[in-house]
């Protein structure tokens, strides 16, 4: 109230410089706490109709602060900026590589409205494009999406003179759906008539040797399966009535092995699927008590399977998944560089309990012990935390069987408040 005060009989009573004096009058006491140390804040997302997604950390000084509902706002609508900002892939204009600097100079110096310029002149105009060039690739340069009358990095310090705390936005990832993937056109008229013509229903039952029938019935006999146990199976598997059915008669009405026989039968068919490209999808994140977040993109086959609750229930449960397993840093085994595989294994071969081992006995025993390694590394390796007695991979396939279509859990990115930049462990493609 009284910094108003001051402003308004500063400013002879007008409104609008007033306004601007209390905004000069906040930078200056921005910059003088930007030397003070951020080791807290929070991480936040932002989700745009699954399609396009934003991890990012922004740090203060304190707990209090960051658990406040104006950090919080900050927090959030940055990671909105992230979003509506395509061009946006660095927090400030010197983050920007100098390969794409020199780079963006030769392009520029070669220009042909420049080539009549004197050389002096024409080294000012290239100074200037690329600064703007770089200033577009920035995210604390660009006009805030809520008044572009500023630009981020004063919105940014504002928000340090409202709440009294030095703020650093440290970081941020995107995620556009399926870039980089080739997509494809599908003709779901054609894939059906296609499959109904390899698959013709037959109303005529073939008949067969009476002997070979009775042999069949021998083999298997009849069981009797009641209406509630096949209930019971769908409801706890998710496959159709008929396969139920089935799997109690192939098992006895054992409600355990029929479960087993529907997951082979479901391993089986998503095997099969395996191969068919995956380029829709969604993404996802999950923000553990705004200290510890996850960016996921997993990928399907159609929009129309990518915006069911069954594949949404599968992205958000990976995307806890890897909040719960802060040793994974890739999709799958097949993922980690051939560097940290040899660096692996040559550890384990230096080894005291091995140094008395033949070397053919350590070699199987080093292979066992990498192999344990990096598994733990890889999020389709880890047990489900809803249901440890299945593999991530696992659960993957039977989402696969269950709908019907090819998925890749393609990549993931995880933030730990206060982490170092480098210690960031990102997913890559499976």
């Amino acid at each position: 109230m009284m910094d108003c005060k001051k402003a308004l009989l500063e400013t002879g009573g007008d409104i609008v410089k007033a306004q601007e004096f209390l905004r000069k009058k906040g930078l200056a006491s921005a910059d003088k706490k930007a030397s003070r140390v951020t080791a807290e804040g929070r991480i936040g997302s932002y989700i745009h109709d699954s399609r396009i997604g934003v991890l990012v950390e922004v740090n203060c000084e304190t707990d209090f602060v960051s658990r406040g509902d104006i950090f919080k706002e900050l927090v959030d609508d940055l990671a909105m900026q992230v979003a509506a900002s395509s061009q946006v892939q660095y927090l400030v204009p010197e983050d920007v590589p100098e390969e794409i600097v020199n780079k963006e100079r030769e392009i520029e110096m070669q220009k042909e409205d420049l080539l009549s310029k004197p050389e002096q002149i024409r080294s000012k105009i290239v100074e200037g494009r690329i600064r703007k060039r770089l200033e577009e690739l920035a995210l604390l340069e660009q006009p805030y999406i809520k008044n572009d009358k500023l630009v981020v990095k004063d919105w940014v310090k504002q928000t340090i003179a409202t709440i009294g705390e030095n703020i650093k936005v440290k970081r941020f990832v995107r995620f556009n759906l399926g870039e980089g993937l080739e997509k494809k056109s599908q003709d779901f008229a054609a894939e059906v008539a296609a499959q109904t013509a390899a698959k013709p229903v037959s109303t005529v039952r073939k008949e067969q040797p009476a002997s070979l029938e009775a042999k069949e019935t021998d083999q298997k006999p009849a069981v009797a399966v009641s209406a509630a146990l096949v209930k019971q199976l769908r409801e706890e598997t998710g496959a159709g009535m008929m396969d139920c059915k089935k799997a109690l008669s192939e098992t006895g009405g054992d409600l355990e092995k029929a479960q087993e026989y529907l997951r082979m039968k479901g391993l089986s068919t998503a095997d099969k699927k395996s191969s068919r490209l995956a380029a829709e999808g969604r993404i996802g994140s999950y923000i553990h008590d705004s200290r510890i977040g996850v960016l996921i993109e997993v990928n399907c086959e159609t929009d129309f399977v990518g915006r069911s609750e069954k594949f949404k229930e599968l992205v958000d449960d990976l995307a806890m998944q890897v909040v719960a397993c802060p040793q994974v840093q890739f999709v799958s085994i097949e993922d980690i560089p051939v560097s940290t595989v040899s660096k692996e294994k040559e550890l384990e071969m230096q080894r005291e309990d091995l140094a008395s081992k033949p070397e053919n006995i350590r070699e199987k025993i080093v292979e066992g012990r990498v192999s344990k390694r990096l598994g733990e590394l890889a999020l389709l390796e880890q047990p489900y935390i809803k249901d440890d007695s299945v593999l991530i991979k696992d659960l993957v396939k039977q989402t696969v069987a269950a709908i019907g279509e090819n998925i890749k859990v393609r990549r993931f990115v995880r933030f730990t408040l206060g982490e170092t930049v480098e210690d960031t462990k990102t997913g890559t493609e499976a």
